[in-house]
């Protein structure tokens, strides 16, 4: 009877949020089907019994979209379409008591680190042999490569470590197996992601490893490469930047999410930089690695912030110039330090202040696109749709940067690289035409 049960389920996995969490729904996905539990990701179909929601508890519309699938999900067992709904992650984490008593039909709440316990409602136990193993719910040529759990950082408007934890590194061996594995999957660029990618190492290691995790990831054949998300800027290690500059195929690119430019904002988010350092920081990576892209994050309608505040956050935009911009209105979140701060700004306010920041940064962005125009840059092809492929340089991330756009009648095969003349500059995409090394170069690719 137990064969026919385990035979007859099938999970259905919907991961919320962030990249990390994705990586959460790969390696659970990997240790159900490594146990011929039938499971898949997103799933539009319900071909499925269980569905196991891997939620955000990050900001309040993370947590509303959670909520809201989660009852989707329950309204869909109360048909009797489905015969469990399990929750897990970040929102699960931190408030599991809250929701199992607002929620109540939900067979199971687990929290962020308790996949052994999720794996106990199936009969089946944690396989620590199947470390790195995968199921990918990315396209098979990039994928995400999480490097550490957790945060020790005190920024006072993040309830990260209130759900992750404090910093804890994988080894570096580790890593460099698991990347080994997905390049022999077929995976072209790996993506660093942690909570806070420069603090690498301390733990394990006594100091900072990063860049030795770098090169040891450099050296792994067929890797073309490697992106580096969320790296914090108070006492960045330089000699990262060394590396970058010295591996090819380590892309000249670092997601910093600085947050603010103001030093009041800065010194009420507990950030460890003042706005000269920043300045400085971001001059001195240019000068190391000409050319490199930076990309930031940051945040609008902090407790406290005047209109003064966010001028002088455009003026750090205009004088910075960065090369992607992505913003946040502030969530006051509870158990954080900043929540004792009132939270003056209303959200209507929030969102203009955004909005004007992001119109400052539009016109940079284009700018910066227009000066592409009549070069060559090597692209890697993500998708095809409506008649046309979509791909990335090395200076884009997936999902969340530009794409090049291009228009053409030849076959170009998904997941490999061609070369591109841009010959059109958009505010956030470009568009190009294949040139003919492109076509050698992706013809010698398949071979």
């Amino acid at each position: 009877m137990k064969a026919r049960t385990l035979k007859r389920d099938k999970v259905n996995i919907i991961t919320l949020g962030c990249s990390k969490n994705m990586v959460d729904s790969e390696v659970l996905s990997g240790q159900l089907h490594a146990n011929e539990i039938d499971v898949v990701h997103e799933s539009g179909k319900l071909d499925h019994n269980i569905v196991i929601v891997n939620t955000c508890g990050f900001i309040d519309k993370a947590k509303e979209e959670s909520i809201n699938t989660i009852l989707d999900q329950v309204n869909l067992k109360k048909r009797g379409k489905l015969d469990k709904v399990y929750v897990t992650g970040c929102l699960s984490e931190r408030y599991k008591q809250n929701l199992e008593e607002e929620i109540p039909e939900v067979d199971a709440y687990f929290g962020t680190m308790e996949l052994p316990q999720i794996l106990k409602k199936f009969d089946i136990d944690y396989k620590a042999e199947l470390v790195g193993e995968r199921l990918l719910s990315t396209p098979s040529h990039y994928a995400y490569l999480k490097i550490s759990e957790g945060c020790n950082r005190t920024c006072s408007f993040c309830a990260i470590p209130l759900m992750r934890g404090n910093h804890v590194s994988k080894p570096i061996e580790q890593l460099v197996a698991e990347a080994e594995g997905l390049v022999k999957r077929g995976v072209k660029e790996v993506m660093l992601i942690a909570q806070e990618l420069t603090y690498y190492g301390l733990d394990l290691y006594k100091k900072r490893e990063l860049p030795k995790l770098l090169h040891a990831l450099a050296d792994i054949k067929g890797l073309e490469w490697i992106r580096l998300h969320y790296a914090y800027p108070s006492k960045f290690p330089m000699e990262i930047l060394d590396v970058i500059r010295e591996r090819d195929n380590i892309c000249k690119y670092i997601d910093m999410p600085l947050q603010h430019a103001s030093n009041n904002m800065l010194k009420s988010m507990r950030r460890q930089i003042t706005r000269e350092e920043m300045t400085q920081l971001v001059h001195d990576i240019r000068e190391r690695v000409p050319g490199i892209c930076l990309r930031t994050t940051l945040i609008t309608g902090y407790p406290g912030e005047t209109e003064a505040d966010v001028e002088e956050l455009k003026g750090f935009l205009q004088e910075t110039r960065f090369d992607r911009v992505g913003i946040f209105t502030y969530s006051h979140e509870e158990n954080t330090s900043a929540y004792d701060l009132v939270d003056d700004v209303p959200a209507e306010e929030k969102e203009r202040r955004a909005q004007d920041i992001m119109e400052v940064q539009q016109e940079i962005s284009l700018e910066k696109n227009q000066e592409k125009i009549g070069k060559t840059f090597k692209v890697l092809i993500d998708k095809r749709e409506s008649g046309r492929y979509l791909g990335r340089t090395e200076f884009d991330s997936v999902e969340v940067d530009n794409e090049v756009v291009i228009n053409t009648t030849k076959r170009l095969p998904i997941g490999e690289f061609v070369n591109v003349k841009i010959t059109k500059a958009y505010d956030y995409d470009l568009e190009g035409e294949v040139v003919e090394d492109g076509i050698i170069d992706m013809i010698k690719n398949l071979f």
